[in-house]
Protein backbone atom coordinates (compact mmCIF):
# COMPACT_ATOMS: atom_id res chain seq x y z
CA UNK A 1 0.00 0.00 0.00
CA UNK A 2 1.28 2.97 -1.32
CA UNK A 3 -0.77 5.40 0.73
CA UNK A 4 -3.80 5.46 2.33
CA UNK A 5 -5.87 8.79 0.84
CA UNK A 6 -9.41 7.45 0.74
CA UNK A 7 -10.91 3.59 1.41
CA UNK A 8 -12.30 4.21 -1.76
CA UNK A 9 -8.37 3.43 -3.22
CA UNK A 10 -8.01 -0.12 -0.78
CA UNK A 11 -8.47 -3.25 -2.15
CA UNK A 12 -10.58 -5.90 0.22
CA UNK A 13 -7.07 -7.72 0.47
CA UNK A 14 -5.48 -4.62 1.72
CA UNK A 15 -8.37 -4.50 3.77
CA UNK A 16 -8.27 -8.03 5.33
CA UNK A 17 -4.45 -7.32 5.93
CA UNK A 18 -4.97 -4.34 8.34
CA UNK A 19 -7.47 -6.08 10.37
CA UNK A 20 -5.65 -8.97 10.75
CA UNK A 21 -2.27 -6.91 11.52
CA UNK A 22 -4.29 -4.94 14.07
CA UNK A 23 -5.98 -8.44 15.20
CA UNK A 24 -2.30 -9.67 16.14
CA UNK A 25 -0.60 -6.41 17.13
CA UNK A 26 -3.67 -6.00 20.10
CA UNK A 27 -2.71 -9.24 21.24
CA UNK A 28 1.21 -9.51 20.91
CA UNK A 29 1.64 -5.74 20.82
CA UNK A 30 5.64 -6.48 22.06
CA UNK A 31 6.59 -8.88 18.88
CA UNK A 32 6.01 -5.69 16.82
CA UNK A 33 8.43 -3.34 18.91
CA UNK A 34 11.17 -2.72 16.60
CA UNK A 35 9.16 -3.23 13.57
CA UNK A 36 9.66 -0.06 11.42
CA UNK A 37 13.10 0.52 13.64
CA UNK A 38 14.86 3.74 12.17
CA UNK A 39 12.01 5.11 9.97
CA UNK A 40 10.71 8.30 10.52
CA UNK A 41 6.62 10.36 10.46
CA UNK A 42 6.09 13.99 9.93
CA UNK A 43 2.85 14.87 11.44
CA UNK A 44 0.84 17.58 10.10
CA UNK A 45 -2.11 18.65 11.39
CA UNK A 46 -4.01 21.77 10.35
CA UNK A 47 -7.12 20.58 12.82
CA UNK A 48 -7.16 19.84 16.48
CA UNK A 49 -6.67 16.71 17.67
CA UNK A 50 -6.62 13.79 20.86
CA UNK A 51 -7.43 10.19 18.94
CA UNK A 52 -5.51 10.87 16.23
CA UNK A 53 -2.62 12.78 17.03
CA UNK A 54 -1.79 10.71 20.16
CA UNK A 55 -2.72 7.05 18.76
CA UNK A 56 -0.49 7.94 15.44
CA UNK A 57 2.44 9.19 18.04
CA UNK A 58 2.26 6.54 20.70
CA UNK A 59 1.88 4.06 17.51
CA UNK A 60 4.83 5.63 15.30
CA UNK A 61 7.04 5.48 18.91
CA UNK A 62 5.87 2.18 20.15
CA UNK A 63 6.89 0.29 16.68
CA UNK A 64 10.46 1.66 16.76
CA UNK A 65 10.18 4.74 14.48
CA UNK A 66 10.05 8.76 15.08
CA UNK A 67 7.52 11.07 15.02
CA UNK A 68 8.21 14.58 14.25
CA UNK A 69 5.36 16.60 14.59
CA UNK A 70 5.13 20.15 12.17
CA UNK A 71 2.67 23.05 13.56
CA UNK A 72 1.52 25.54 11.30
CA UNK A 73 4.59 27.64 10.84
CA UNK A 74 5.62 25.43 7.73
CA UNK A 75 2.89 27.57 5.82
CA UNK A 76 1.40 25.18 3.74
CA UNK A 77 0.58 27.12 0.95
CA UNK A 78 1.25 30.37 2.14
CA UNK A 79 5.28 30.35 3.06
CA UNK A 80 6.15 27.98 0.02
CA UNK A 81 3.89 25.81 -2.31
CA UNK A 82 2.62 22.18 -0.89
CA UNK A 83 4.54 20.88 -4.03
CA UNK A 84 7.57 21.79 -2.31
CA UNK A 85 7.28 21.16 0.66
CA UNK A 86 5.79 17.38 -0.56
CA UNK A 87 9.29 17.26 -2.19
CA UNK A 88 11.51 18.64 0.40
CA UNK A 89 9.61 16.13 2.67
CA UNK A 90 10.05 13.22 0.93
CA UNK A 91 13.96 13.47 1.28
CA UNK A 92 13.97 13.27 5.29
CA UNK A 93 10.78 11.04 6.51
CA UNK A 94 9.20 7.82 4.99
CA UNK A 95 6.34 8.94 5.76
CA UNK A 96 2.89 12.19 6.06
CA UNK A 97 0.00 11.76 8.37
CA UNK A 98 -1.98 14.38 7.26
CA UNK A 99 -5.02 16.10 9.19
CA UNK A 100 -6.29 19.18 7.18
CA UNK A 101 -9.33 20.77 5.92
CA UNK A 102 -8.84 20.86 1.78
CA UNK A 103 -9.24 17.24 0.29
CA UNK A 104 -7.43 18.38 -2.72
CA UNK A 105 -4.33 19.66 -0.84
CA UNK A 106 -4.18 15.97 0.50
CA UNK A 107 -4.54 15.04 -3.11
CA UNK A 108 -1.88 17.90 -4.29
CA UNK A 109 0.61 16.88 -1.50
CA UNK A 110 0.85 13.19 -2.45
CA UNK A 111 1.05 13.63 -6.03
CA UNK A 112 4.53 15.11 -5.45
CA UNK A 113 5.40 13.23 -2.54
CA UNK A 114 7.86 9.96 -3.04
CA UNK A 115 7.07 9.21 1.26
CA UNK A 116 4.10 7.51 1.78
CA UNK A 117 1.05 9.87 2.72
CA UNK A 118 -1.74 9.07 5.32
CA UNK A 119 -4.97 10.80 5.51
CA UNK A 120 -5.46 11.07 9.38
CA UNK A 121 -8.86 13.41 8.23
CA UNK A 122 -10.03 16.27 5.90
CA UNK A 123 -13.42 16.92 5.23
CA UNK A 124 -14.44 14.59 2.55
CA UNK A 125 -13.13 11.63 4.01
CA UNK A 126 -11.37 9.83 7.67
CA UNK A 127 -10.78 6.59 6.11
CA UNK A 128 -8.10 5.60 9.36
CA UNK A 129 -11.24 6.13 12.23
CA UNK A 130 -13.36 3.94 9.87
CA UNK A 131 -10.85 1.33 9.15
CA UNK A 132 -10.65 0.98 13.06
CA UNK A 133 -14.35 1.30 13.33
CA UNK A 134 -15.02 -1.46 10.88
CA UNK A 135 -12.37 -3.49 12.46
CA UNK A 136 -14.08 -2.70 16.22
CA UNK A 137 -17.50 -3.94 15.26
CA UNK A 138 -15.91 -7.58 13.35
CA UNK A 139 -14.10 -7.66 16.83
CA UNK A 140 -17.62 -7.33 18.59
CA UNK A 141 -20.24 -8.68 16.16
CA UNK A 142 -18.20 -11.26 13.91
CA UNK A 143 -18.23 -11.06 9.69
CA UNK A 144 -19.41 -7.69 8.70
CA UNK A 145 -21.80 -8.87 5.94
CA UNK A 146 -24.36 -10.31 8.74
CA UNK A 147 -23.93 -6.66 11.02
CA UNK A 148 -26.69 -4.08 10.33
CA UNK A 149 -25.13 -0.62 11.09
CA UNK A 150 -27.42 2.07 11.35
CA UNK A 151 -25.39 6.25 11.32
CA UNK A 152 -27.71 8.86 12.71
CA UNK A 153 -26.77 12.15 11.80
CA UNK A 154 -24.85 14.14 9.32
CA UNK A 155 -23.48 13.16 6.19
CA UNK A 156 -19.98 14.04 6.67
CA UNK A 157 -16.66 13.20 6.21
CA UNK A 158 -17.04 9.83 8.51
CA UNK A 159 -20.34 9.09 6.88
CA UNK A 160 -18.35 9.30 3.75
CA UNK A 161 -15.77 6.79 4.57
CA UNK A 162 -18.46 4.56 6.02
CA UNK A 163 -20.07 4.06 2.89
CA UNK A 164 -16.86 3.01 1.16
CA UNK A 165 -16.10 0.92 3.80
CA UNK A 166 -19.47 -1.11 3.97
CA UNK A 167 -19.11 -0.94 0.16
CA UNK A 168 -15.83 -3.01 0.38
CA UNK A 169 -16.83 -5.18 3.17
CA UNK A 170 -20.56 -5.94 2.04
CA UNK A 171 -21.90 -4.71 5.36
CA UNK A 172 -25.31 -3.60 5.04
CA UNK A 173 -25.85 0.33 5.95
CA UNK A 174 -28.42 2.21 6.70
CA UNK A 175 -27.70 6.33 7.37
CA UNK A 176 -29.93 8.77 8.10
CA UNK A 177 -30.06 12.49 8.06
CA UNK A 178 -32.25 15.63 7.62
CA UNK A 179 -33.09 16.14 3.90
CA UNK A 180 -30.63 18.26 2.43
CA UNK A 181 -27.72 17.05 4.62
CA UNK A 182 -27.04 13.35 3.21
CA UNK A 183 -23.93 12.45 2.29
CA UNK A 184 -22.59 13.61 -2.01
CA UNK A 185 -21.39 9.96 -2.60
CA UNK A 186 -22.53 7.91 -5.26
CA UNK A 187 -23.45 4.45 -4.26
CA UNK A 188 -23.86 2.21 -7.29
CA UNK A 189 -27.56 1.97 -8.54
CA UNK A 190 -27.28 -2.47 -8.00
CA UNK A 191 -26.14 -2.51 -4.40
CA UNK A 192 -28.36 -3.15 -1.80
CA UNK A 193 -26.32 -2.86 1.35
CA UNK A 194 -26.30 1.18 1.76
CA UNK A 195 -29.67 3.06 1.82
CA UNK A 196 -29.94 6.58 3.01
CA UNK A 197 -32.92 8.01 4.47
CA UNK A 198 -34.73 10.72 6.45
CA UNK A 199 -36.39 8.55 9.64
CA UNK A 200 -33.76 7.61 11.99
CA UNK A 201 -36.56 5.32 13.54
CA UNK A 202 -36.62 3.15 10.18
CA UNK A 203 -32.62 3.09 10.10
CA UNK A 204 -31.96 1.73 13.23
CA UNK A 205 -34.85 -0.43 13.41
CA UNK A 206 -33.53 -4.20 14.42
CA UNK A 207 -29.40 -2.52 14.20
CA UNK A 208 -26.77 -4.28 15.62
CA UNK A 209 -24.63 -1.27 15.68
CA UNK A 210 -25.86 2.52 15.88
CA UNK A 211 -23.24 4.68 14.76
CA UNK A 212 -23.24 8.71 15.33
CA UNK A 213 -20.99 11.82 15.09
CA UNK A 214 -21.35 15.31 15.73
CA UNK A 215 -23.95 17.39 13.70
CA UNK A 216 -21.51 20.27 13.43
CA UNK A 217 -17.67 19.58 11.80
CA UNK A 218 -14.66 21.68 12.79
CA UNK A 219 -14.41 24.30 10.76
CA UNK A 220 -18.30 24.67 10.92
CA UNK A 221 -18.34 26.29 14.12
CA UNK A 222 -21.32 29.05 14.81
CA UNK A 223 -23.93 27.09 12.86
CA UNK A 224 -26.70 26.99 15.83
CA UNK A 225 -29.59 26.37 12.98
CA UNK A 226 -28.38 22.80 13.32
CA UNK A 227 -29.17 21.83 16.44
CA UNK A 228 -33.17 22.77 15.59
CA UNK A 229 -32.32 20.59 12.27
CA UNK A 230 -30.82 17.74 13.73
CA UNK A 231 -32.79 17.91 16.99
CA UNK A 232 -35.46 14.32 15.84
CA UNK A 233 -32.12 12.82 15.12
CA UNK A 234 -30.33 12.57 18.48
CA UNK A 235 -29.34 9.03 19.72
CA UNK A 236 -31.41 8.68 23.07
CA UNK A 237 -32.60 5.79 24.92
CA UNK A 238 -36.26 6.10 23.00
CA UNK A 239 -34.25 5.81 19.51
CA UNK A 240 -32.10 2.86 20.57
CA UNK A 241 -35.39 0.92 21.81
CA UNK A 242 -35.60 0.58 18.11
CA UNK A 243 -32.86 -1.01 17.49
CA UNK A 244 -31.83 -4.89 18.47
CA UNK A 245 -31.79 -5.21 22.24
CA UNK A 246 -27.99 -6.02 22.31
CA UNK A 247 -27.29 -3.33 19.62
CA UNK A 248 -23.44 -1.11 20.66
CA UNK A 249 -23.65 2.25 20.41
CA UNK A 250 -20.58 4.22 19.04
CA UNK A 251 -19.19 7.65 18.36
CA UNK A 252 -16.38 8.80 16.83
CA UNK A 253 -15.84 11.58 19.46
CA UNK A 254 -15.13 14.16 20.41
CA UNK A 255 -19.13 14.00 21.61
CA UNK A 256 -21.38 17.01 22.48
CA UNK A 257 -23.20 15.04 25.05
CA UNK A 258 -26.85 15.93 25.10
CA UNK A 259 -27.09 17.02 21.43
CA UNK A 260 -26.26 13.94 19.14
CA UNK A 261 -26.35 11.42 21.76
CA UNK A 262 -27.67 11.90 25.28
CA UNK A 263 -25.54 11.00 28.68
CA UNK A 264 -27.38 7.84 29.42
CA UNK A 265 -26.54 6.48 25.92
CA UNK A 266 -22.85 7.20 25.75
CA UNK A 267 -22.36 5.88 29.76
CA UNK A 268 -25.04 2.42 29.10
CA UNK A 269 -23.88 -0.54 28.83
CA UNK A 270 -24.30 -1.05 24.97
CA UNK A 271 -22.06 1.65 24.46
CA UNK A 272 -18.28 0.16 23.21
CA UNK A 273 -17.01 4.52 22.09
CA UNK A 274 -14.47 4.01 24.61
CA UNK A 275 -12.84 0.26 23.24
CA UNK A 276 -13.66 1.79 19.65
CA UNK A 277 -11.20 5.00 20.61
CA UNK A 278 -8.64 2.57 21.99
CA UNK A 279 -8.93 0.63 19.06
CA UNK A 280 -7.29 3.81 16.58
CA UNK A 281 -3.88 2.49 18.14
CA UNK A 282 -4.20 -1.15 16.98
CA UNK A 283 -5.06 -0.03 13.19
CA UNK A 284 -3.26 2.61 13.00
CA UNK A 285 -0.15 0.83 13.53
CA UNK A 286 -1.45 -1.92 11.39
CA UNK A 287 -1.79 1.03 8.76
CA UNK A 288 2.09 1.67 9.42
CA UNK A 289 3.12 -1.14 8.28
CA UNK A 290 1.21 -1.60 5.68
CA UNK A 291 3.10 1.10 4.04
CA UNK A 292 5.42 0.11 0.97
CA UNK A 293 8.19 1.65 2.80
CA UNK A 294 10.14 -1.77 4.65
Amino acid sequence: MKNLISIKDLSIEEIEKIFSLANEIKKKPHKFSRYLKGKSFALIFHKPSLRTRVSFETGIFQLGAKAVYLEEEIGFSKREPVKDIARVLSRYVDGVIIRTFSHQLLLDFAKYSTAAVINALTDSFHPCQVLSDLWTIREKKGELRKVKIAYVGDGNNVCNSLIYGCLKTKANLRIATPAGYEPRISIPAQNLEIRIMNDPEEAVKDADIIYTDVWTSMGEEGREDRKEIFQNFQVSKRLVNYAKPDCLIMHCLPAHRGEEITDEVIEGRNSIVFEQAENRLYVQKAILISLDIL
